[in-house]
């Protein structure tokens, strides 16, 4: 029999959380950190570093957690042959991504998963807006969001850090701000949706709230709009990372950030048992996005 405390620190990394994760299993967060504590006393090691902002595994429980996942995935592996259920990943596959960050990091990517199987036929949708996976019938979603709705099973792919950023051309125009509260006298760039900013410097807290400059639904348009000049925009270093090494764009308020919450996920919808093309997309998706590539 598996032990439950495995399949707990299995769903914490996924998760992000032992929020997240106790809601995965039906537990209080109280239940899920006394479990947690117990396997590191049984262990007698240390799993997991907890911090104010976030957790994150130690070298040990980096180890022990690979080895845990391989536990599972064999346990599950042998069950499915079991019972059947281990075919190949085959037939239609329906998966959403926001425009921006499936154009940049898994458009370029696509074609290893499908040369991998071939058996899978992709219907893949880049939009903006969260779609309702169960209603529309679609098998996987990325999002890039605090939290994922009940329902869903959420995988973390990583961090998604926001920074504020503007062109060279238009602080020389318009000046650059010193302070938070400077930000009401310059035009602001955000998608629908994406007001107030939610702002973070070490301790403090700040929420900016003030119409864009250009209303879009669009965040690939509002990239684009910062990058020519037109105003200052809260982006994610996955989708701004290049202009600011090139310096087509340079932070503002260096000191601040978006807030750390916001996270990548692949979610898809809960279900007694999970497809083989499912498991294989997410799989696919663990490889190839690296968060590290663009902090």
């Amino acid at each position: 029999m598996i032990d439950p405390d495995y399949i707990l620190l299995a769903r914490l990394v996924s998760a992000g959380s032992i929020a997240a994760a106790a809601r995965e299993l039906r537990l209080s967060p109280a239940m899920a950190s006394r479990r947690l504590a117990r396997l590191e006393a049984r262990l007698g090691v240390r799993l997991v570093q907890r911090t104010t902002r976030r957790l994150a595994l130690t070298p040990a429980g980096e180890q022990f957690h690979a080895d845990v996942v391989a536990i599972l995935a064999a346990v599950e592996a042998a069950e499915a042959r079991l019972t059947g259920a281990a075919a190949a990943p085959a037939g239609l596959l329906r998966v959403t991504a926001p425009t921006s960050f499936g154009r940049l990091h898994i458009a370029p990517q696509l074609h290893r998963f499908l040369a991998s199987y071939p058996a899978v036929t992709l219907s893949f949708d880049l939009s903006d807006s969260f779609s309702d996976l169960v209603a529309e019938g679609i098998d996987v979603g990325v999002r890039i969001a605090a939290s994922v709705p009940a329902g869903l099973d959420a995988h973390r792919l990583g961090a998604s850090r926001r920074v504020l950023c503007a062109s060279p051309s238009y602080l020389e125009r318009a000046g650059t701000p010193a302070r938070i509260a400077d930000l009401r006298e310059h035009a602001l760039l955000a998608a629908e949706g994406q007001l107030p900013w939610r702002l973070v410097s070490d301790t403090r807290r700040a929420s900016v709230d003030h119409a864009s400059r250009v209303g879009t639904n669009s965040s690939e348009l509002v990239r684009e709009l910062a990058l020519s000049g037109v105003g200052i925009a809260l982006r994610s270093l996955w989708d701004v990372g290049e202009a600011l090494r090139s310096g087509r764009l340079v932070r503002v308020l260096p000191e601040w950030e978006g807030t750390r919450d916001v996270a990548i996920w692949a979610v898809h919808p809960r279900a007694p048992i999970v497809s083989p093309a499912v498991r294989a997309f997410v799989a696919f998706l663990r490889e190839v996005i690296d968060p590290a590539a663009w902090e």
